[in-house]
């Protein structure tokens, strides 16, 4: 079995406590309300939540709704993806630290050699009261299988989006959390 590293970052207005709440936190809620052309629905198939927090081993399905997303005025993003759904599990949460692991366990993308995805995402406060969030995925493949850029270059793009549609809604609606 393989292991392929990738990391990114990106920056955003929201404090990272906020953030953590909104984009972690309150996703299987709020993706399907702000971003319903590309996520139809959040279902939590096995809940692990202890005073409203989630716990690992809590499993997550992403159901889209094939339809692309365009962001206004910048440039034209498609978070509609080929993927019917997608499984996550929760590996572990930290709300004091804004970090979380989880595991794409089940998706059509696990397919062509790939076994699992793992992520890491991190935010941590940026000197203008924003906040940086930092993000490693590894790649699980079967025997030397290789992952193809295209791929993790199409999933940053999608990542980008849903993070900047999520600050959009914060900064619009800044009371409502």
């Amino acid at each position: 079995m393989g292991v392929f590293t990738y990391e990114d970052e990106v920056t955003c207005s929201i404090p990272p406590a906020k953030m953590f709440k909104v984009a972690i936190l309150d996703s299987d809620n709020l993706i399907p309300k702000i971003m319903p052309q590309a996520i139809k629905c959040v279902e939590i198939l096995r809940r692990r939540i202890v005073n409203f927090i989630w716990l690992p081993s809590t499993l997550l399905s992403l159901n889209s709704a094939l339809i692309p997303l365009v962001m206004k005025p910048h440039r034209p993003i498609h978070i509609g993806s080929k993927f019917k759904s997608m499984t996550h599990r929760v590996d572990a949460i930290d709300k004091e630290n804004f970090t979380i692991s989880y595991t794409v366990i089940d998706r059509d993308v696990l397919s062509g050699g790939i076994e699992s995805i793992s992520h890491e995402l991190k935010g941590v406060a940026s000197p203008d009261g924003g906040c940086i969030y930092k993000k490693t995925s590894k790649y699980h493949t079967k025997d030397d299988a290789q992952v193809c850029e295209a791929h993790i270059r199409g999933g940053k793009e999608k990542d980008l989006a849903l993070f900047k549609v999520i600050e959009a809604y914060i900064s619009a609606h800044p009371d409502e959390y």
